[in-house]
């Protein structure tokens, strides 16, 4: 059985993607209510408590929302680097020591026949990071929450097979935005948000042969709209030369509704 994944929900108000091969599942951010959560896993027809774990990206709310109330619910084990779990403390009350697991930044950890690969992200937390999944010659890379994506994110993210991919804001919506300019500033930053532009720009390194699908993910409710991300990208994109539709296709990702569970 290939690697299977929904993005559960992507945007602003909050953040959660799952993963399964035929023995194990696993869940990247717990950024909505357990409630809410509860019900996106109703609506893709899989079971929670059945999760092999929870890896958390960052201590931003929009990702750890509902990560207390599962970890509780569901004696689940978690999994964050020392960093993030010394800033989620207080956020996410209190999970037991024996399901609280230290994931080193720039590690890969075996669980059976999958590899989990972590690396840093460049964002305003204490140690943000991302993971790329490996299955049976397979690959999923997901990258949301970054100011830009460097040469070394590149190399690890480089011919994925599946994308999840931050196009966080259009520029123009942004900077005529009713966004204060404190605000504006950190999105536009290094340790902010990818824009549209620049995520198709980083795009077009990353992209290999084996790369059929791509997720546009974690829009800004008030900055961008996913008509407008879709275009963006795809006008980038065809300007070097990449086809979307043809090499690959684009995705829409919401915050409320689960993309369907595919294989790659």
């Amino acid at each position: 059985m290939s690697l299977q994944f929904s993005v559960l929900a992507s945007g602003s108000t909050g953040n959660a993607i799952y993963v399964e091969t035929e023995e194990q599942s696993f869940l990247v951010d717990a950024g909505l209510s357990g409630k809410q959560m509860q019900g996106l896993f109703d609506q893709i027809g899989r079971d929670i408590s059945k999760l092999s774990g929870i890896f958390v990206t960052h201590e931003h709310s929009d990702h750890i929302k509902g990560l207390g109330v599962l970890a509780r619910k569901y004696k689940l084990p978690i999994y964050a680097n020392e960093k993030t779990w010394q800033a989620m403390d207080g956020l996410v009350g209190q999970i037991a020591t024996e399901q609280k697991f230290v994931f080193d930044t720039g590690s890969v950890k075996e669980f059976l026949n999958v590899d989990i690969e972590s690396f840093g992200v460049s964002h305003d937390a204490a140690e943000p990071m991302f993971y790329v999944f490996h299955h049976e010659g397979k690959k999923l890379a997901l990258i949301t929450d970054t100011g830009y994506v460097s040469d070394r994110m590149k190399g690890i993210i480089h011919n994925a097979d599946a994308f999840v991919f931050e196009s966080n804001h259009d520029v123009s919506m942004l900077q005529m935005g009713h966004y204060p300019w404190s605000i504006k500033r950190r999105i536009l930053s290094d340790v902010g948000h990818v824009s549209n532009e620049d995520a198709a720009i980083a795009m077009t390194d990353v992209i290999g042969d084996a790369t059929k699908r791509i997720y546009l993910a974690h829009l800004s409710k008030d900055n961008n709209m996913k008509d407008l991300a879709r275009m963006s990208v795809q006008q980038t994109l065809a300007s070097k030369g990449f086809m979307t539709g043809e090499q690959f296709d684009l995705f829409d990702t919401d915050p409320l509704t689960p993309t369907p569970l595919v294989a790659i």
